[in-house]
């Protein structure tokens, strides 16, 4: 799809991620650090280290990245609709919000567009942005194909891979499959299981425009004082 990226224009693709759920206070400063230093595309963190983040973020181009719905997809769009709304006030940037999996393997375009398009209009009335997490180990071929037009039916931003928390990741085959249907409209994040620059540099070959990883110093040729799976 495109010419192999070179480690330091794959560093602005990055968003540098820190979603275990044992990730202390510690961590997020480093990953900050980390992420301002680099001069990756974002910070990636669970809700509670928003405000943290985001002031510390402040004055840098680097931005701040939280989740909605996350690991499992399954609240209800009121929820989902509520976590976006305190997450934008609270300072993030950018919501990565995990798909309705039930709705999409049961071929429920609707549900599945209707909550995505209420998603996006929460995340859009703060001024951020939207990544729908397709969770794509769980879902049938017909299934990510559904999710990637209603994504694009109801205004999302972008389609992610995965959360890192269901087995499976970002694979050549589903970004390839996510590019055909949505590629020039909507952003592409590969997430789950990017540990190096080949991992990095083939998905983005592919079709991704951005990579969610934890691993994001080693995919970069930089010293990793990281020991945290890649999500």
């Amino acid at each position: 799809m495109t010419t192999t990226p070179t480690p330091e224009s794959l560093a602005g693709l990055i968003d540098h991620t820190a979603l275990k759920p044992d990730t202390d206070e510690a961590t997020v400063r480093r990953v900050i650090d980390e992420a301002v230093t680099h001069r990756f595309a974002a910070v990636c963190i669970n809700p509670k280290w928003v405000p943290l983040t985001a002031q510390a973020l402040a004055g840098t181009e680097v931005k701040t990245c939280t989740v909605v719905g996350f690991p499992l997809g399954a609240t209800t769009t009121a929820q989902k609709v509520c976590e976006t709304q305190e997450s934008v006030a609270a300072g993030a940037a950018e919501i990565d919000m995990v798909v309705d999996i039930a709705d999409a393997n049961a071929g429920d375009q609707e549900a599945v567009r209707s909550q995505i398009a209420a998603i996006a209009a929460a995340a859009h009335a703060g001024g951020a942005l939207l990544k729908v997490i397709l969770e794509t180990a769980l879902l049938s071929e017909e299934a990510k194909v559904l999710v990637c037009r209603a994504a694009a039916e109801a205004g999302a931003d972008f389609v992610k891979t995965s959360t890192g928390f269901a087995g499976g990741g970002a694979t050549v085959a589903d970004i390839s499959l996510m590019h055909r249907e949505v590629g020039g409209r909507l952003g592409i994040k590969a997430s789950g299981g990017v540990r190096t620059y080949d991992d990095a540099a083939a998905l983005v070959q592919a079709g991704a425009t951005r990579i969610g990883a934890s691993s994001s110093l080693d995919i970069v040729g930089a010293e990793s004082s990281s020991t945290e799976d890649s999500y």
